[in-house]
């Protein structure tokens, strides 16, 4: 049989290795899966891991889906560390984009080019703003942050709606329910002629970089840390709790919105019902396969990527449902906090209940019972009140 045994000290092994593992292991179970679908293995995972960096367009694709997907997470490693449960950036992440759909609406053909800048900077409001809300009732009221960021991602997707199926709707748009395509001047400046990759990828590269410094290099960052980690300690080193809330839901929420602005006055270019894609829960996913570091995100944030893209590939090539991108999201999320227990204990090989039987049974065959050779003596009542008294 096997046991878990806790671990004198973490395993800095498993730390790493845990996340690889946990793929490994999302593999296997997708292979299974795709044989039960009736679909060959071979072909499920080539859609999955081959077909998104096949070519230059096919990465260039894959960075657009990996953008908004990092920068959100980065946000997010920031409220996690700090031990601020943000789980509400898909809502910020949708207020981001109506607040810079609502500037981009506001161009006409004389506008210049300094409109883009103001496009990001209300994504990051609107996001911030929504964030904030979070950030107020924990301070004041102490409201758990899970459930309220939780329940205002429906409160910013049903506003959205209202929007575009409502004050903001294409009048000349056939009755759908979306605004008009922004103005050429709007869009997001894209890196290379003939890719839809923008700047956004520069920013999200960038904020990995900042993050780093802010974390590891900053009194700033270290009081973030400790708050989450040890508030006791944080309120006798005089870090103020209050203001570590503020500062992670506000970069967080900040993060997000921009992700927003970066994705609908880029790839979509308009806002739409469909703008909630799911990216800030995946985001939660990529902030932790990444072990909250930078570094580590920006690779979770590519495999990430990876089953949104071989999702839709499964949908169109293998017939299968797009759904199949959530499977695989939650496979990986699932395997990862199981590895997860091998970094405090470790699996050991215990003796089964037969083996202690045989081992019981040995010991009486060779210490055969015999009758004392010598008189026992007999205990003292002064023994026994000793004793007793003990």
């Amino acid at each position: 049989m096997l046991k878990l045994e806790p671990r004198p000290e973490l395993s800095r092994f498993w730390s790493y290795g845990s996340p690889i593992l946990a793929l490994l292991i999302t593999v296997l179970i997708g292979v299974a899966l795709f044989a039960a679908l009736g679909k060959d293995p071979v072909k499920g995972l080539q859609v999955f891991f081959y077909e998104p960096i096949k070519s230059g367009y096919a990465i260039g694709e894959l960075m657009v889906k990996a953008t908004p997907l990092l920068i959100i997470a980065l946000g997010l490693a920031v409220c996690f560390r700090s031990n601020v449960w943000n789980i509400g950036a898909e809502g910020q992440f949708v207020c981001g984009a109506i607040a810079a759909g609502g500037v981009a609406l506001l161009a006409d053909k004389s506008t210049g080019s300094w409109i883009v800048v103001a496009i990001l900077l209300a994504g990051i409001g609107g996001g911030m703003v929504w964030a904030g809300i979070v950030a107020f009732l924990r301070d004041k009221f102490n409201a758990n942050e899970i459930l309220v960021s939780l329940m205002l991602v429906y409160v910013a997707t049903l506003m959205l709606s209202y929007l575009v199926f409502g004050p903001w709707k294409d009048p000349q748009g056939y009755n759908f329910p979306q605004t008009k395509t922004f103005e050429a001047v709007t869009q997001i400046p894209r890196l290379m002629k003939g890719s839809r990759v923008s700047i956004g990828l520069i920013i999200a590269l960038v904020g990995a970089g900042a993050l780093w410094v802010f974390l590891f290099r900053t009194r700033a960052g270290f009081a973030q840390q400790v708050g989450g980690l040890a508030p006791a300690a944080a309120r006798y080193a005089g870090f103020s709790a209050r203001r570590a809330v503020w500062i992670a839901l506000l970069t967080s929420g900040g993060a997000a919105g921009l992700a927003g602005a970066l994705e609908v006055a880029g790839p979509i270019g308009q806002l739409t019902p469909y703008v909630p894609a799911g990216y800030g829960f995946a985001a939660i996913i990529v902030a932790f396969v990444g072990r909250l570091h930078p570094v580590g995100m920006i690779f979770s944030a590519i495999l990430m990527s990876m089953f949104y893209i071989g999702g839709e590939l499964a949908q169109s090539r293998l017939g299968l449902p797009k759904s199949l991108t959530g499977v695989f999201q939650g496979l990986l999320l699932f395997t990862l906090l199981a590895c997860d227990t091998l970094i405090a204990y470790r699996i050991r090989r215990k003796a089964g209940a037969k083996a202690a039987t045989l081992t019981t049974s040995s010991l009486q065959v060779s210490t055969p019972i015999t009758a004392p050779t010598a008189p026992v003596a007999p205990i003292a009542p002064t023994t026994r009140a000793t004793e007793g008294g003990l």
